[in-house]
């Protein structure tokens, strides 16, 4: 170093300083709310706002919460307990109506001896969707769980003879079999058709007398439980999950079809798709529970339940395609030529390159669609189906507790709240695991 450059330098530290804690100003649930809450005066006038607006809700929600009567047999005794409690009705609830009616609330008319089976169903359904929702972390073998449970759950809530799922499952088998042993000999397509035309053949013509002959030789059956016995939460989420199930795989098909370059199969699909979104649920809802019985064969005993489910399916099928049909064509058309390029057909192609990018893109259409269709299964008590909201209309007719409804609907509010919040933090989670850039 030069002579000069030597002057220049006036003092050069040959220690490193110790490190400082940043200012308490900076860090912590201070710094978080200067710079979220308090960035500038726009910011902090709306933050001063928002809080004395919940400040306004909280004070006027939480006594009515708390402050409420539990123990009461009508809403008279509600009342009379406040008067002496608070010296006043207003702002308290009568939280006694729920202590009464909950269990029907959820179960609906159901068997009380037989609420076990509901709860079972229940349990089940978590365990056979944890592989489906949770692949990492479980074991594959629960799988076998998620298969069978379409058959067990009609079996758990409805009873019977356990030979009608059985003969269900075999239907399955056999069109499988059936597509297997004739595609190496008439064909893919033709295999396609025999494997459906056999299980309906199956189903619709000797299901029913094997079934009845192998309960003659060893009856395993369960308690027989009527629809009409069916209600509250328990109808609500039957209705959801079903509906949600199976219009995932109906709406793939729908979307791929409206993207297909057979004509016929085109129109078809957007036949569909179009007059379903064009169509009310509630409407479809009145033609499952009056007029598709005139359509069915003299004689047939259609379940109500059943019907509702379909046609709900098919809704929400009808909209998830749509939804399907957005992620497919946001993907960019390397992706098929990709897929070209490595010697593919138009099914490995699918299910190894296109379909997983575009559901992944579809995440929170497929999932917003979802918590519609379960929000969307209050409309069955329109016609006549004793879903919570059905039910709570059966309960302010009873006498003694005609006249209530905020705890009602609040309790039902809470229900739907769980399952809805449970459905979109899950996507949120499902979103982060499958991102795949580094921000």
């Amino acid at each position: 170093m030069s002579d000069t450059n030597a002057q220049s330098v006036r003092y050069v530290r040959d220690t490193i300083l110790p490190q400082q804690p940043p200012p308490a100003s900076a860090v912590g649930f201070i710094g978080w709310a200067r710079a979220n809450l308090f960035s500038s005066w726009f910011n902090s006038v709306l933050t001063v706002i928002s809080l004395a607006f919940i400040f306004y809700v909280l004070s006027g929600v939480i006594p009515w919460v708390f402050q409420s009567v539990w123990n009461a047999n009508s809403l008279s005794e509600c009342r009379e307990v406040m008067v002496a409690t608070w010296g006043d009705t207003h702002g308290h609830a009568c939280w006694g109506v729920i202590k009464e009616r909950w269990l029907q609330l959820l179960f609906g008319f159901y068997p009380p001896e037989l609420y076990w089976r509901p709860i079972v169903a229940l349990g089940l359904l978590l365990v056979a969707l944890a592989p489906v929702l949770y692949a990492e972390k479980v074991p594959s073998k629960l799988l076998i769980v998620t298969a069978l449970y379409p058959f067990v759950m009609p079996w758990l809530l409805w009873g019977g003879t356990i030979w009608a799922p059985l003969m269900v499952m075999a239907g399955f088998g056999l069109g499988y079999m059936a597509y297997t042993i004739l595609s190496t000999k008439i064909g893919s397509l033709g295999a396609i058709i025999a494997g459906v035309l056999v299980p309906i053949v199956w189903w619709l013509f000797l299901s029913g007398a094997v079934a009845s002959a192998l309960a003659s030789v060893l009856p395993l059956a369960l308690q027989s439980v009527e629809s009409r016995q069916f209600g509250g939460f328990m109808l609500s989420t039957l209705i959801g999950v079903v509906a949600i199930g199976c219009s995932l795989p109906i709406g793939i098909f729908l979307a791929l079809g409206r993207r297909s370059d057979l004509l016929i199969l085109r129109a078809l699909c957007v036949g569909f798709i179009e007059f379903i979104r064009g169509v009310p649920l509630i409407t479809l809802l009145f033609v499952a529970s009056t007029l598709l019985n005139i359509f069915m064969p003299p004689g047939t005993n259609f379940d109500i339940i059943l019907r509702v489910i379909i046609m709900v399916t098919l809704f929400a099928a009808a909209y998830m395609a749509e939804v399907i049909r957005g992620g497919l064509a946001a993907l960019p058309k390397g992706q098929y030529e990709g897929a070209d390029s490595l010697g593919l057909n138009y099914w490995q192609s699918q299910r190894l390159i296109i379909m997983p990018q575009a559901l992944k893109i579809s995440i929170p259409g497929i999932v917003s669609t979802f918590i519609g269709v379960f929000k969307d299964t209050t409309l069955v008590s329109i016609i006549g189906l004793l879903d919570p909201l059905g039910l709570s209309n059966a309960i302010r007719a009873d006498a003694a507790w005609n006249g209530i409804y905020w705890e009602l609907f609040a309790y039902i509010a809470v229900l739907f709240f769980i399952v809805c919040f449970g459905m979109s933090r899950y996507s949120m989670s499902l979103e982060k695991r499958l991102r795949t850039d580094h921000r």
